[in-house]
């Protein structure tokens, strides 16, 4: 079992895969354990890698349309960005929650889980978040080629009808679409394949990538329409006083159920952090700072897109679509793509990889977790489901529903019932005596504490009570928070005092 835990090194580098980072200790149970999944021998990223992997997250079509849309709910611009502060600070600080338990004990997402669900109990929320990644996994791949898509039919515009659904379709995605797909699938897969530190030099370019774009995509407007013609309120004010106060909530609560998935499993990144401090200073310029500056260079972009083409454009690539310069559409549609297949790394890859490995260890590995979520994004044919607003408006809500109770009961067991106290070695043991043993493996109470949570928030969302669904992750995570507290001495969870890690 040695050797299969513990390859020998000069094969591994021959293999041209990056060496194995967690350290595996004796006692720990084959059956929790791979090196993926163990605790890291080494914790190197800094401020900046934490603060990439946010501007990689940020940084996208859908982050694009999502705060500029905020511009045309009615709202003044004021209204709109004290919205986005809040609702950014408020992912801000639940980040910063998440993260220092696995940048303490250098374990991923699932594993951290294990202390609140039991050894076993955390396939539930590894399995449910991993589910969820594969859905948004398919559909940002989705986005991505439909960028490339602009710049294959700008270079050889006798492939158009090749792009026509109803030519050449197969499953509701044309010829064209289906090739551009398999392409980022494969330039996807393989970057993932490499590794955490290529993923990690990878998003360190992508962010500053996008806003090269931006600033540039910027100029060449304010330059065709001029300084005047900037607007940063994208819409006719409709609300005005305390009359704006629920449409504000509502805009904040987009933006953190926006965030709500990368925020649940960011312990799976924060685990490299070098320090806590570097995670926090990476979170405050990622989150707050960039959000912030990203937003407004997105509202500037699409208001003077009005004046110089003549109507409103959310979308960036449509907006190069419409310059006059091949180089110019090419560019600016390469770089959302590769912005795109970034964040996608990021939050819907990384993130399955660890939780089905989770399921598994000697069996999946965190390349099979990760291409498990791959192949799985393919069946679901995404390209339907974003297809509908509707539905994508439903799925998110529902997601929330089920992400929330989940961020709850994590926060109260390691922040409220533990005092930030983990017990690492007791992870990785199956042994009725671990701490994280419980019954069965199963800590019962976290796991009713999630299915009250999530049964409640999803039900104004069946009901289609879209002022109360949209809140459906905070009602979901105030639920799992308080079942939680109030089950947990019912079933006898061990409360523990001290110092915290």
């Amino acid at each position: 079992m040695a050797d299969t835990l513990h390859p020998p090194q000069d094969l591994v580098e021959a293999a041209g895969m990056p060496v194995g980072s967690g350290l595996i200790k004796p006692g720990y149970d084959p059956a929790l354990t791979n090196e993926d999944l163990a605790p890291l021998k080494e914790q190197k990223w800094g401020a900046y890698n934490i603060f990439a992997f946010w501007m990689s997250d940020v940084h996208s079509v859908g982050g694009y349309v999502t705060a500029g849309s905020l511009f045309a709910l009615g709202l003044s611009s004021w209204q709109v960005l004290v919205s986005l502060l809040v609702g950014i600070t408020i992912v801000y600080f639940f980040c910063n929650l998440v993260a220092r338990p696995s940048q303490v004990t250098g374990v991923p997402y699932p594993v951290i889980c294990r202390s609140v669900f039991g050894v076993l109990g955390a396939n539930v929320p590894a399995i449910i978040r991993g589910l969820i990644a594969v859905a948004w996994y398919g559909i940002q791949t989705y986005l991505a080629s439909a960028a490339l898509d602009v710049v294959v039919l700008k270079l050889w515009p006798g492939l158009a009808p090749y792009a026509d659904v109803n030519q050449y379709g197969f499953l509701g995605l044309p010829l064209l679409g289906w090739c551009t797909y398999a392409l980022l699938w494969v330039l996807q897969a393989a970057v993932f394949w490499t590794g955490m530190e290529t993923i990690r030099r990878f998003i360190d370019f992508c962010g500053p990538a996008v806003y090269v774009v931006m600033f540039a995509l910027t100029g060449y407007l304010i330059h065709e329409a001029g300084w005047s013609a900037i607007n940063l309120t994208l819409g006719d004010v409709e609300y005005h006083g305390w009359d704006a106060l629920p449409i504000m909530l509502g805009a904040i609560a987009l933006v953190v159920s926006y965030f709500s998935g990368p925020m649940l499993n960011f312990g799976d990144f924060s685990r490299y952090g070098k320090s806590f401090q570097a995670v926090k200073t990476g979170n405050l310029l990622g989150l707050p700072v960039n959000f912030l500056v990203f937003s407004l260079l997105t509202v500037v972009t699409a208001s003077l897109t009005i004046p110089v083409f003549g109507e409103l454009i959310t979308d960036p690539v449509a907006t190069v679509a419409r310059i006059d310069s091949t180089f110019a559409i090419v560019l600016g549609a390469l770089t959302f793509t590769i912005a795109t297949i970034g964040i996608n790394i990021v939050a819907n890859f990384i993130s399955p990889a660890f939780d089905f490995s989770n399921v598994s260890p000697q069996r999946i590995s965190w390349r099979a977790g990760g291409m498990i979520a791959a192949v799985g994004s393919v069946l679901i044919t995404p390209w339907n489901l974003y297809n509908n607003p509707d539905v994508i408006h439903y799925t998110l809500e529902v997601l929330g529903a089920f992400i929330g109770p989940l961020f709850g009961v994590l926060i109260a067991d390691y922040y409220l019932i533990r005092n930030r106290k983990v017990d690492v070695d007791d992870m990785f043991t199956l042994s009725p005596d671990g701490r994280y043993h419980y019954t069965g493996g199963y800590n019962i109470a976290a796991i009713l504490a999630t299915a009250i949570g999530a049964v409640i928030a999803v039900i104004p969302v069946l009901l289609k009570a879209s002022d109360v669904a949209q809140y459906s992750w905070f009602i979901g995570m105030g639920l799992g928070l308080a079942s939680y507290l109030l089950l947990a001495p019912v079933f006898r969870v061990r409360q523990l005092s001290g110092a915290g890690v």
